[in-house]
């Protein structure tokens, strides 16, 4: 059993050439560009579920890296994978070919149910290739086609595009002007959806659970009235599953909780496919990959070797884990929804799978802090959310470790002083 302290335990004495958490601090704030606001906690190292500082605390790690430690850390056989192909080849360029991209692709297209994959590096960098592979589409029908319609409240990652489709003014404002010709519309407002696609549509872009926005699934009717306008306008549906997809909501991916499923032209992912490399892909079927060209997109590090051999790894334990995740999903939900009659602020409990929201009726972003005082890590999102992505590999054992710390939470929970 780990004897580990938690956050609330004295810290242990530290070795004289180690750096105190305030030294590490103070060394990124002379010499790091001071885009994020970090927490003030120093992490060393992990190991399964749980992470620990630098002063051997431990913490129960329900956020995982947002959503990529897919495994926790440390995994047996994801390690072994990392040692076995970091001592033959780590990367290439695309120049060449390898073993690992084909399998890899193979998997994605069987899993998706589409037909060609592209790798890249990062969620926002497939979602840029999507950008492309929409207006590559459009433009072959005509020049006047490329505006692209997206949601309200959505996110779609941080470069100059996918800024551009995010339906969040806080992101795109100190970084206008960018892309013309995007369209955002309200989730639950069909005749603005209907309205806003067009004939000169190139692409709706859609994440099908909106993760930055709050953890909010996108209802299924919305899901086929995008696929019906996109068929309709001859526009490309795209399906954000950077955050929700590869595992994280219990199938494969998002949209295929649908019966039948709402099939996508296209899906792009990232987050847990590699276990903490950057990996990203975009899963396309025949009519959206035929936009792209030989010469027309290409990348440097995307697929190579090692990330993809960990990926296909990834794939494989994947499967042997998926009917737990469902199991320990329920179970999580239930506590959580025991917690919500018990505490009246709590006014939600959304989400899918391993990807859980519990929204509050304040702005709740203090309990950050708090929860790391009960050895918990998790973050808080659109404000008034409290975002749990956990490792797939979680089990109601530290579910009900999860749940407890939650409950001395909430119990003195109230909202910030101003």
């Amino acid at each position: 059993m780990d004897q580990s302290p938690t956050a609330s335990d004295p810290v242990q004495a530290r070795p004289a050439s180690q750096p105190t958490a305030g030294a590490v601090a103070e060394l990124e704030r002379q010499y790091l560009l001071q885009n994020y606001g970090r927490y003030p906690l120093v992490l060393e190292r992990g190991k399964g579920c749980w992470l620990y500082d630098i002063d051997k605390r431990r913490y129960l790690d329900l956020i995982t890296g947002i959503g990529v430690n897919a495994l926790g850390h440390a995994h047996p056989r994801i390690m072994r994978v990392i040692r076995e192909q970091s001592a033959k080849l780590i990367h290439s360029s695309n120049l060449y070919y390898h073993r690992f991209q084909g399998p890899l692709a193979k998997k994605l297209c069987e899993t998706s149910g589409l037909q060609r994959a592209f790798f890249c590096n990062s969620g926002t960098e497939a979602v840029e290739g999507a950008i492309k592979m929409a207006h590559s589409h459009g433009r072959h029908i005509d020049p006047a086609k490329f505006e692209l319609v997206s949601l309200d409240n959505s996110f779609h990652g941080r470069s100059m595009g996918a800024l551009s489709i995010t339906g969040q003014p806080k992101y795109r404002a100190d970084f206008e002007p960018l892309l013309e010709g995007v369209r955002f519309v309200p989730v639950d407002d069909d005749a603005a959806f209907e309205q806003a696609v067009t004939d000169r549509t190139a692409a709706i872009f859609l994440e099908t659970i909106q993760g930055e926005g709050g953890i909010n699934p996108i209802p299924v009717e919305r899901l086929r009235l995008a696929r019906e306008l996109a068929d309709r306008h001859n526009a490309l549906l795209v399906f954000d599953e950077i955050q929700c997809g590869v595992g994280r909501t219990g199938r494969h991916y998002a949209y295929q909780h649908a019966e039948p499923p709402v099939l996508p032209d296209v899906v792009v992912l990232a987050k847990p496919i590699a276990c903490g490399l950057p990996l990203g892909a975009i899963i396309a079927n025949e009519k959206a990959a035929s936009a792209i060209a030989p010469g027309m997109h290409g990348t440097t590090f995307g697929g190579g070797a090692l990330a993809c051999r960990v990926a296909l790894e990834f794939y494989d334990i994947l499967e042997e884990l998926l009917p737990q995740m469902r199991r320990v999903s329920e179970y999580f939900f239930e506590g959580l929804r025991r917690l919500q009659k018990r505490y009246g602020f709590v006014r939600d409990v959304r989400g899918a799978g391993l990807m859980i929201g519990v929204e509050l009726d304040f702005v709740c972003k203090h309990l950050v802090a708090e929860g790391m005082k009960e050895g918990l890590l998790f973050n808080v999102t659109h404000d008034r959310v409290i975002r749990m992505l956990p490792p797939y590999i979680i089990t109601e054992k530290e579910v009900d470790r999860a749940l407890h710390g939650l409950s001395r939470i909430f119990r003195h929970a109230k909202p910030a002083e101003a």
